[in-house]
């Protein structure tokens, strides 16, 4: 069965749209996939509504968003040769624009734009029902490193460094019973966000230039730790209602130039450290996904600070297929899910009352 599974995180650098052939629960192939990167003032437009702009704003985003998926999608199909009509559906989880669990997580995408487009059932609003079973309705990717990623013969941490930063611990692969996982805190998003603050004419810190030359603030970064999120024990989850534009404004004023992107690569760094060593058993690798992969410094400094863990890090791409794909194919295994009747959850790791199946099916 293929499926386009689509993306757009906290990152807000664009529309991924992977091509999944779901043989199976354990069993996806990456047959193609696209990224649709957002122009300057696409981000700002959602970044307008996430600082709180009117109702108008927000149903003209509703609509762009699907806009966006939809090319997305024509791109990812035709670099994969998969016409159309050999789809049984797509994924589309939306943009994340309010996540506050237990009491709500606000998605953004209309899907009857893409059922009309293309003809197909289109998966969507994932999380509603994760939430409205008491759990925090993120992060939902564990259940495909579970069934997926996981290694056969030890136990496996997988980590995806986006906007915000989660891991898996994985027993063995299709354990879903003794899974453990939570977001660590924030990824890229803090980093990326200063790096625009020094610099507005970047995106984001690209090849690490700005953390380069920068040096890190130990007392900053200790202190920056007594958040009280990242005391809090798993299902934990966040977004950037705790660690968002405000919060990197705070951190460039207080330690400014590259030595606030230093910093805050630090940040992510240490609390992803810290989850692992105070939360996690002891695991002998861990396998790095997510734009942070592309950091030189983040994954440096990752690297060292984790091997007196006794921790091997690893990268994605070199065990599975791009590791850019990952959280659009885990979408295209989601829908599936759904699609069978199968839960998408995985309870220990969102804190739901129980397995549920996710999502709202919109026709083709």
């Amino acid at each position: 069965m293929v499926i386009v599974g689509l993306m757009s995180g906290t990152s807000l650098d664009g529309m991924d749209a992977a091509v999944v052939n779901v043989r199976g629960p354990t069993n996806v192939e990456l047959v193609g996939f696209a990224h649709r990167p957002y122009s300057t003032a696409e981000r700002r437009q959602i970044e307008a509504v996430l600082a709180g702009a009117g109702i108008a704003e927000a149903a003209r985003l509703h609509t762009a968003l699907a806009g966006w998926a939809v090319d997305a999608v024509e791109v990812a199909l035709e670099l994969s040769h998969v016409r159309a009509d050999a789809l049984a559906g797509i994924a589309f989880p939306g943009q994340t624009m309010w996540h506050q669990p237990p009491v709500v997580s606000l998605q953004l995408g209309e899907p009857a734009i893409l059922a009309e487009r293309f003809g197909v059932r289109v998966v969507h609003n994932f999380r509603a029902r994760d939430v409205a079973a008491g759990g925090q309705g993120a992060p939902l990717v564990p259940v495909a490193d579970a069934l997926c990623f996981g290694a056969t013969d030890h136990p496996r941490i997988l980590l995806n460094v986006g906007g915000m930063a989660n891991v898996t611990w994985v027993r063995r692969r299709a354990d879903l019973d003794t899974v453990i996982a939570a977001d660590t805190g924030p990824g890229m998003a803090i980093v990326d966000a200063i790096a625009r603050l020094v610099d507005p004419a970047l995106r984001f810190d690209e090849n690490a230039r700005l953390a380069a030359q920068g040096v890190v603030h130990d007392d900053v970064v200790r202190e920056l730790l007594q958040h009280e999120f990242f005391a809090s024990p798993p299902p934990r989850s966040t977004g950037r209602e705790a660690f968002g534009q405000r919060y990197a404004e705070a951190l460039h004023h207080r330690v400014p130039g590259p030595d606030g992107v230093r910093t805050a690569v630090a940040l992510t760094v240490e609390a992803i450290a810290q989850f692992c060593e105070a939360r996690l058993p002891p695991t002998p690798e861990i396998v790095a996904a997510g734009g942070g992969t592309h950091h030189p410094v983040l994954m440096s400094d990752l690297a060292e600070r984790l091997a007196p863990l006794g921790m091997q890090l690893k990268l994605f791409d070199d065990l599975f297929f791009a590791a850019d794909a990952k959280e659009a194919v885990a979408f295209a295994l989601l829908g599936w899910l759904t699609l069978h009747g199968q839960p998408g959850n995985v309870p220990s790791a969102t804190g739901a009352a129980g397995a549920r199946v996710l999502g709202s099916v919109t026709p083709a």
